[in-house]
């Protein structure tokens, strides 16, 4: 299996723009025969907290159905983040464009203290299965909270992946934190980060893979756009940037 980590740099509110972007990347794994790709954390809008109210959508918005289409087409899932607008307030969420299936949507359990005002949390995790391989999605913040590995660990997940858009001081701690909860409970780690402008930070990319064994297998740099696409067979991870 080929489990592919998209690095994009979203163009703050342009969803119209940032799908066009993320097509073009999706074509690059579809190239690398990828069973699975992700994009970072509110991929489709940009991280932007203080507008959450006014780009917020719905799972079954009509603007996301070609990503429905090209799943179905070449048998790859697609996980896009976006800010979900639900009964109880809008959640961060990943929603994955499976073949021919309805879209699991997973919203972000722990909030960052500052994401209160805007977010509401999610309240269940959704463990992905694509072929033989379960994934665990996990959003930024909480990617770097013990107890979401751990309990993502005893789901049974395989892959544990990190669809985020974090600053450098994020970013220093996720490369501490990633390969030790790898190593601890045996779960590969990707990671998705975006590059370029996010609320009133900078994301500085250096998206990544680590093995079972938490041994950091590639990494993209902190400006370019581009793809990690990893084969859970050969352990050979694929590097590709536009």
């Amino acid at each position: 299996m080929k489990f592919g980590v998209a690095q994009i740099k979203p163009l703050k509110g342009n969803i119209a723009a940032n799908i066009e972007r993320h097509l073009q990347l999706i074509q690059l794994a579809i190239f690398h025969n990828t069973d699975a790709l992700f994009f970072p954390e509110l991929s489709i809008t940009g991280y932007e907290p203080e507008l959450a109210i006014d780009l917020a959508v719905y799972v079954y918005d009509k603007r996301f159905d070609e990503f429905q289409n090209i799943s179905n087409t070449h048998n790859i899932s697609i996980g896009i983040g976006a800010p979900i607008q639900f009964s109880t307030g809008i959640q961060i969420s990943m929603i994955t464009f499976v073949p021919n299936r309805t879209r699991p949507v997973y919203s972000k359990q722990i909030l960052h203290p500052d994401e209160l005002p805007y977010f509401a949390p999610g309240d269940k995790q959704v463990i992905l299965t694509v072929g033989n391989k379960k994934i665990a999605p996990a959003i930024c913040y909480e990617s770097l909270q013990l107890e979401h590995a751990q309990h993502a660990h005893t789901l049974g997940a395989e892959i544990y992946l990190a669809s985020a858009a974090k600053p450098q001081s994020g970013i220093d701690e996720a490369l501490k934190h990633y390969p030790d909860i790898a190593k601890k409970y045996g779960m590969a780690v990707l990671m998705a980060n975006s590059v370029g402008p996010c609320d009133n930070f900078l994301s500085v990319g250096k998206s990544s893979v680590w093995n079972k064994e938490g041994v950091l297998l590639a990494q993209l740099n902190e400006t370019e756009e581009g793809i990690l696409i990893f084969d859970t067979e050969s352990g050979q991870v694929i590097e590709q940037t536009i």
